[in-house]
């Protein structure tokens, strides 16, 4: 047998697949993890592509990298991959890692609390996993400053009319859309509907609602946070996360699809917070208990008002957890003629 390449990966869900690399990859240049992640971008895509699509991924499926951090104060870095992007920062896959590393060893594991740093893209992210009996149980994060940047914002989105938006960052730029206004229920039988709507609002409010984030130039909304009321007293809101898996075109309807978060995405949850904050409906330190399309909810609070270049903000932590449920050798055979994996339209 003879391989071109070859990984070990940590198979973990939180609802959301999340493939955590542990080796596999060569030494990678840069001064910091986002350096790092900017160079895997340019000259080596292939592992994303790789380990994302099929016959290895599916559209929903997400992998990090675990490289060494480059802060002193963290004791390891990962680069978070998606299907049509390197985000700064994501909740879920912070979880991931965290639990990953602690479960197999990589970081050794203090119960009943084990506290550590971890070197995302985004910046230095502060860790407290909950552990008994070798098992984490429960992983707590302080995220980079969550923001909005356009509140209850109207654009015109073709084949759907007027559509209320906000925009926030919470890791990443999020569209966040309110899906009372299409009478929309929030379950997993609805989610061809919610990934159509979705793709169609998203699309439309990276055309009209311009941003940008002072510290990662050229970084523009990509995904959304479509949210619906709960019944559940414990429950703040449910909600479901859409990303692309390709280009949405709006005058192909076959391009109108997309990925759902099988999770509940925290970065996602951030974004809401900010936006709850800032509209004066969420009090600091409130608990905001979000709910995916699962059943599976994250705890998200914000702690502190701080600023970031003038902007006002929140520092939000998000507390989840999830499951390993494999450990895997993936390589990449000589004679394979898919050295970056596929795609076929009927899922993507």
């Amino acid at each position: 047998m003879a391989f071109k390449r070859m990984f070990d990966a940590v198979e973990f869900h939180e609802g959301e697949p999340m493939r955590v690399i542990t080796s596999g990859v060569p030494s990678i240049p840069g001064n910091s993890v986002y350096e790092m992640e900017e160079w895997l971008s340019k000259n080596d895509d292939q592992v994303r592509k790789l380990m994302l699509r099929e016959p290895r991924g599916i559209p929903a499926t997400c992998a990090n990298l675990i490289v060494p951090a480059k802060d002193p104060r963290a004791v390891a870095g990962y680069i978070i991959m998606e299907q049509t992007e390197y985000p700064m920062m994501s909740g879920g896959n912070t979880i991931a890692v965290a639990t990953a590393l602690l479960e197999t060893g990589l970081v050794p594991m203090t119960e009943p609390v084990s506290e550590f740093n971890l070197e995302a893209p985004a910046g230095l992210i502060h860790i407290k996993a909950d552990c008994d009996h070798g098992k984490v149980t429960n992983v707590t994060f302080k995220n980079v400053p969550a923001f909005p940047v356009y509140l209850d914002k109207e654009i015109e989105v073709p084949h759907l009319g007027k559509v209320t938006v906000d925009i926030a960052w919470g890791g990443m730029f999020y569209t966040c859309i309110d899906a009372t206004q299409f009478g929309l229920h929030l379950t997993p039988e609805n989610g061809g509907e919610i990934a159509k709507i979705s793709s169609l609002v998203t699309t439309a409010a990276k055309e009209q609602l311009p941003v940008a984030h002072p510290d990662y130039p050229g970084v523009g909304i990509t995904l959304s946070m479509m949210h619906e009321p709960s019944d559940d007293p414990d429950v703040y809101m449910k909600s479901a996360n859409w990303y692309p898996s390709g280009k949405v075109d709006f005058d192909k309807p076959e391009t109108w699809k997309g990925a759902l978060d099988r999770g509940v995405c925290g970065t996602g949850t951030c974004a809401l917070m900010a936006i709850e904050h800032a509209k004066g409906r969420l009090k600091l330190n409130e608990p905001f208990v979000n709910e995916g399309l699962l059943g599976i909810r994250f705890e998200g609070r914000a702690i502190e008002d701080t600023e970031l270049h003038g902007q006002k903000a929140i520092v939000p932590t998000i507390s989840g957890h999830g499951w390993i449920y494999g450990y895997s050798k993936w390589v990449l055979d000589e004679d394979d003629p898919f050295t970056e994996g596929f795609k076929i339209g009927d899922i993507w």
